[in-house]
């Protein structure tokens, strides 16, 4: 294969990388939502609102300011799976068209950018309305939950 066809083939592995370590991030992020309890909670699931014990007056603004965050999150996941799905089928079509391919690749790295920033402002928004200990106590979750996730993509490509 010539040299530039290998630089392309792994330009376009680190965008799948890219969005597959977006997509780990999305699901974790819900997985934390609705983590279960600590042990001794009697066994029945805890909302990540319950581990961090809001208020009243807390949990009615996290779950406004949670709302539109879902909405555009699966909105942008949409578009992102689109794009992925025509990254794909061009890399693999007869004559793969590298205008069409750097085109999708642009666009999801333009979604993927918007869906970060997304994130880091629900995670802000959240943030200034919880107290120190709550604070703590979120980071150190995202933190726990970060710590040791494999992306899809490197569990696709382990040896087993």
């Amino acid at each position: 294969m010539k040299r530039s066809t290998w630089i392309w083939i792994l330009a376009a592995s680190l965008s799948l990388n890219l969005g597959f370590a977006a997509t780990v991030a999305y699901k974790q992020l819900q997985q934390l939502r609705s983590a279960p309890a600590a042990p001794g909670a009697q066994g029945r699931p805890a909302s990540l609102p319950d581990q961090l014990q809001l208020s009243a007056g807390q949990r009615s603004r996290w779950q406004q300011a949670e709302h539109g965050f879902v909405i555009d999150l699966a909105a942008n996941w949409r578009d992102i799976r689109q794009h992925r799905e025509a990254l794909i089928r061009q890399i693999f079509s007869a004559q793969p068209e590298r205008a069409k391919i750097d085109a999708e690749q642009t666009r999801i790295a333009q979604l993927q950018d918007a869906q970060q920033r997304r994130v880091i402002a629900q995670l802000l928004e959240e943030r200034d309305l919880l107290d120190q200990r709550q604070r703590a106590a979120l980071m150190a979750l995202l933190l726990a939950r970060y710590a040791n996730e494999a992306t899809e993509e490197e569990l696709l490509h382990r040896d087993r």
